[in-house]
């Protein structure tokens, strides 16, 4: 398997003299803080592997998460930045804990990640100007596509997935019409290929994340937070059907459900804090795509619907921050200075 190369980031004088802008620092942050979960969750998923092609892939994916989070530590190490506490080998993760997940989850599990990764670095790229940080992650954006790349080829050598549905090439250039938006009463039109693509997208996301939060509910310790997990299964469940629901009316096929993947261990991998900020991340990411999903969606149905499980999300997501918050495990990204309270000292 070809493996993604190792990248030296710059340390010119013009990169060091200049000062982080606040994009450049919250995503510095946030891409220390993720990659330090993905190496714990990655280092368990290595203890429990047989196939020999998805062995190889977790093992690239660790070094790249290693590799980037080495050069984030050097950029922030340069600014007197203090390094996020993040997670670690030591607290957050047991590697003697059973089999939790069947090999074939984690290449879903990569895809997902991937893409949670690309959501940062693609809006990173044009927001840095410091050069060591553009390069970063300039970067982490090009190896995580080749790793995503490297995904799909398995997924589809192995028969794991069911590519987005085939529909017809079109006859001519046609125009829209007034019916467009149109979804309840009178002519209705089949979806088009950009909302196919983003409902597939979205089945597909949440899918691994529904597979993944019911594994947490099993071995969650915290009796509060299991039953978060078990609300977050439940609701990932009802919007997969809602997904499928859409493509099946068009006669068009969807992604499978995950579950089977998930072994039926009690015992954690993970810490309570790990597995609540993972939910957290990837229910916030489903936010990101529903925001991708209106934006190219013309049918109000489709828009109801994504409305309504937004709402849901941002809940979810809120509550689930709160309980991070009561446990002191919610670390504060980098934030603009208060004036009027540095008016009122004097």
């Amino acid at each position: 398997m070809e493996t993604i190369k190792p990248m030296k980031v710059s340390s010119a004088k013009s990169s060091i003299n200049e000062h982080l802008t606040s994009a450049e620092m919250g995503k510095l942050w946030a891409t220390y803080v993720g990659n330090s979960m993905s190496k714990c969750i990655l280092s368990y998923y290595l203890q429990h592997v047989e196939d020999v092609t998805i062995k190889a892939l977790l093992e690239g994916a660790l070094k790249l998460s290693e590799r980037i989070l080495k050069m984030t530590e050097d950029i922030l190490n340069k600014e007197g930045f203090p390094i996020p506490k993040g997670f670690s080998l030591e607290e957050d993760v047991n590697l003697g804990a059973p089999r939790l997940f069947e090999d074939v989850y984690y290449v879903h599990y990569l895809k997902y990640v991937g893409k949670a990764g690309m959501s940062i670095y693609n809006v990173a790229v044009p927001l840095v100007y410091r050069r060591d940080v553009k390069e970063l992650f300039t970067y982490c954006m090009e190896s995580t596509m080749a790793l995503i790349g490297q995904i799909n080829d398995i997924l589809m050598d192995k028969g794991l997935i069911i590519k987005p549905p085939m529909i017809p090439i079109p006859d001519k250039v046609e125009f829209i019409h007034q019916d467009f938006f149109n979804a309840i009463l009178g002519h209705v039109r089949p979806l088009h290929a950009l909302e196919i693509a983003h409902l597939y997208d979205n089945i597909e996301n949440n899918v691994t994340s529904k597979a993944l939060i019911m594994a947490f509910s099993q071995v969650v310790k915290s009796e509060k937070i299991q039953k978060l997990f078990l609300r977050g299964k439940d609701l990932s469940h009802k919007h997969v059907e809602h997904y499928m629901a859409k493509l099946h009316d068009e006669d068009l096929p969807s992604p499978s459900l995950l579950d089977h993947l998930v072994t039926t261990s009690t015992i954690s991998p993970f810490s309570d804090k790990l597995m609540l900020f993972h939910k957290v991340d990837m229910f916030s990411m489903k936010i990101r795509a529903f925001g991708n999903s209106a934006a190219v969606n013309g049918r109000h149905d489709m828009g109801l619907l994504y409305a309504k499980a937004l709402t849901e999300v941002a809940v979810f997501v809120e509550d689930a921050a709160k309980v991070m918050i009561e446990n002191g495990w919610m670390e504060q990204p980098p934030y603009a200075v208060n004036r009027d309270k540095v008016a009122s000292k004097n």
